[in-house]
């Protein structure tokens, strides 16, 4: 077998840019979705709007049933621990915040858990620190563990454990945080809930002058001008962590919207074209992303596809179900395996969009599989095309090259 080369060079497949009038969610493989406390908590009584969780789960149930993961960065927990405790000073002490986070969190997660379920979605609850995304095992196994919940069909709810978090050593908002786990299990679009429709290039609670942005492709020092402090109330963030977390997706090469989830089934309009500010990575992070996925070590699969699979995947399309001849490796959502062609030439690599389970599902044989626990079709795709890394044209491992 040849080995894969991964200082070849590596051409963009993914979609061409779109408008952002027409962009929406359904061309996200994996998302990670942020909510301000501003929108899950009513800040006049500091208990969860249960209602709007009530549609924002049902929106979630619609993402998964197309067969999207999701993952959800929710803040909230200081705001309704605060009311719990009887704590309304704007700005709390130390040990004072990590008490009403500590009383706060266990509200969250019980409303999570509630209104999920009602729409038969399980929810797992994790709690990081900074330390837990920059330290190599810490890492690791909090990528493993999102990963297998995912693969679970689980929906990780996460935010920062305010509770043991140092103020020297921690995200100091969950905007940061949601671009942090983004890049770190390979997600292709952040979304972060707000309580305004995006950028504007001034604040628009002073002005009606000011205009939406609608697409940013870099954030400059003229972007970062436009953004002001957070609004009065509880939320930590504002533009300007918003902006921040949006420099660190597109460094990932990840797709990043700003929109307003005020609404009820606040995806679904999100989804539908409601105006937002979406930042667009540039073909170069893009490049970088596929270069990051071509490097890896040690693939956790093999996936051997037939010819006309492989002539699409060189075109620029995903790879389907249809097109898997055979393939091994245990392997989970997300994890990088290799595709080969018919004669056993490694051409690319790419991020699994099912785990090894589940595709032993989709590529079933007639009249031998067991009662299937997740619903597929035999057009599911295995991997998206913004997740390849193949080899340049014209090169030993490209099939036209050869007879594949």
């Amino acid at each position: 077998m040849k080995e894969f080369e991964t200082s070849r060079r590596w051409k963009d497949v993914g979609l061409p840019r779109e408008h952002p009038s027409q962009r929406t969610l359904a061309s996200a493989r994996r998302l990670v979705v942020k909510i301000g406390s501003a929108l899950i908590v009513d800040q006049a009584s500091g208990t969860v709007r249960e209602p709007w969780l009530e549609t924002l789960a049902e929106d979630i149930g619609r993402l998964r049933g197309r067969g999207q993961d999701v993952v959800l960065v929710s803040s909230g927990a200081v705001a309704i621990g605060r009311h719990a405790l009887d704590l309304h000073q704007k700005t709390l002490p130390k040990k004072e915040r990590q008490a009403a986070a500590a009383v706060g969190q266990m509200h969250l997660a019980r409303a999570f858990r509630e209104s999920f379920a009602r729409h038969r979605l399980s929810v797992a609850q994790v709690l990081l620190t900074l330390h837990d995304t920059t330290e190599r095992q810490r890492m690791l196994n909090v990528r493993a563990t999102l990963t297998n919940l995912l693969t679970f069909q689980a929906i990780p709810v996460l935010n920062e454990n305010d509770v043991v978090a140092r103020s020297a050593a921690c995200f100091g908002d969950n905007d940061r945080l949601a671009a942090r786990v983004a890049h770190l299990i390979g997600c292709d679009t952040l979304v972060l809930l707000s309580n305004v429709d995006g950028l504007y290039s001034g604040d628009p609670y002073k002005s009606s002058a000011v205009k939406l942005i609608r697409e940013v492709q870099e954030v400059t020092p003229e972007i970062e001008r436009m953004a002001g402090g957070a609004r009065s109330g509880y939320s930590s963030g504002g533009m300007v962590t918003k902006l921040a977390a949006a420099r660190m997706a597109l460094a990932s090469g990840v797709n990043m919207a700003i929109a307003d989830g005020r609404d009820v089934h606040p995806l679904s309009a999100f989804d539908k074209g409601k105006p937002c500010t979406w930042f667009q990575p540039s073909i170069e992070a893009r490049i970088a992303r596929k270069t990051r996925i071509a490097a890896t070590l040690k693939p956790a699969g093999v996936l051997v596809v037939n010819a006309a699979a492989a002539m699409n995947l060189l075109s620029g399309e995903d790879l389907c179900a249809t097109g898997v001849i055979s393939y091994c490796g245990d392997f989970g959502r997300g994890d990088a395996v290799v595709v080969r062609d018919v004669h056993g030439n490694e051409f690319a690599r790419g991020l699994s969009i099912h785990s090894s389970t589940e595709l032993g599902y989709i590529t079933r044989q007639p009249g031998k599989e067991p009662e299937s626990p997740w619903a597929f079709s035999a057009s599911s795709q295995i991997i998206h095309r913004d997740d390849l890394a193949l080899a340049e044209r014209g090169s030993e491992m490209d099939p036209r090259s050869g007879t594949a």
